[in-house]
């Protein structure tokens, strides 16, 4: 088929910052793009063909916007499922799939795949409710601390805790969950898989991320990763385990643990471009973008691998300010050499709210990570007085 410049339409569910970034891509190749979204100001508005305002969640909403289009992606897990069923009966390829879907939307469901095949990940039980996890801990069945998780809907480290007394218990919202045992890790990986769907297979390096302590997000994506090498072979082995039990196509995040005995526990999936892999539109031959457009079309993978150091900063909105966004000081950081800002054309910023990043890169990962530091020291993301 000739998708580019041609009448072939790839619709996109989706147009926030990962919509958008995809479809810088989609320009550069000429490829003829509608978008579904939410809300009326979503970033991906203006780099698409045709923007469709509309629920993700609703069935009749999905099924027609998919009947426009020629194959369907998307950049959120949070869609309605069985209106993706019905047009893949109907022939629509849509990539990932249903069935690669179902079995990641729901983190419980998740978790027992990764049982189900043997594959390292932490201790888990599933609940149906706030009241049923709270009898778990009241008959010790479920110990504290722990971590609690939301089976849907969570994002951004929203819909993740730490429970450590009873306080924090009772404090949480009444909705499906589970509950895992925590990993005592010493540095959190990620390693991104692209699969075409004409069945080539490449990974990412692996990646190295730095959270934030309270509002449990990422504030630094390494790559590569300061680990020894026969540790990041075995992060990718991982991987590359995870993204064949899953048979997905197009990109999969693997988020990882890594103990200090050298253990590795895959966390989560992602089944799509991943604020892991930002850095690479800088950093890398191809950039995770590109590689997800080429792995649905069956086109073969770029190079993987990067051209240099990178580092990641994620700008969030400060403390404090919510209202119409400010990025104070980026004509600073643009005089450090490097430096390239991308900001997601959010509008309205409030407290950890992703609102863009910045990637540092350099042949010396470690000057590529001083200047992250000084990036992060010097932007701020505040609202107007």
């Amino acid at each position: 088929m000739n998708y580019f410049s041609s009448d072939f339409t790839l619709g996109i569910l989706g147009g926030g910052q990962l919509g958008k970034m995809l479809l810088t891509e989609t320009r550069k190749f000429d490829l003829k793009t509608f978008v579904l979204d939410p809300s009326a100001e979503a970033p991906g508005q203006f780099g698409c063909n045709r923007f469709f305002q509309g629920d993700l969640m609703d069935f009749d909403t999905v099924y027609h916007f998919g009947k426009q289009v020629d194959l369907l992606t998307l950049e959120i897990e949070n869609v309605n499922l069985e209106a993706l069923e019905q047009l893949e009966n109907e022939g629509l390829k849509v990539y990932p799939s249903v069935q690669t879907l179902k079995l990641i939307q729901n983190k419980g469901t998740q978790k027992d795949f990764y049982q189900k095949h043997q594959i390292p990940t932490s201790a888990h039980q599933r609940f149906s409710d706030l009241n049923a996890l709270q009898a778990a801990v009241t008959s010790s069945a479920v110990k504290m601390p722990f971590v609690w998780k939301a089976a849907r809907f969570g994002y951004d480290g929203n819909g993740v805790k730490i429970v450590r007394n009873s306080e924090n218990l009772n404090a949480l919202p009444d909705t499906e969950c589970i509950a895992e045992q925590l990993v005592p890790f010493t540095h959190e990986l990620a390693v991104i898989v692209a699969r075409s769907a004409s069945g080539e297979v490449k990974t990412y390096p692996v990646v190295e991320m730095e959270f934030h302590p309270e509002a449990n997000q990422v504030e630094y994506v390494i790559c590569p990763a300061r680990i020894p090498e026969d540790i990041a072979q075995k992060a990718t082995q991982i991987a590359l385990q995870v993204s064949t039990a899953f048979a997905h196509v197009g990109l999969l995040a693997v988020e990882m643990f890594l103990t200090a005995d050298g253990a590795i526990y895959v966390n989560e999936v992602a089944p799509r471009p991943h604020n892991s892999g930002h850095y690479s539109i800088e950093a890398s031959y191809t950039s995770q973008f590109e590689n997800h457009l080429r792995a649905i079309l069956g086109l073969p993978l770029g190079n993987t691998q990067s051209k240099v150091a990178g580092v990641m900063v994620n700008l969030v909105g400060a403390e404090g300010y919510s209202g119409e966004v400010v990025y104070e000081n980026i004509e600073k950081i643009m005089t450090l050499d490097g430096v390239t800002p991308h900001i997601y054309g959010k509008k309205q910023t409030r407290p950890f709210r992703k609102m863009g990043h910045v990637t540092i890169v350099h042949p010396s990962m470690n000057q590529a990570r001083k200047t992250a530091e000084e990036v992060k020291k010097t932007i701020r993301v505040i609202s107007k007085k």
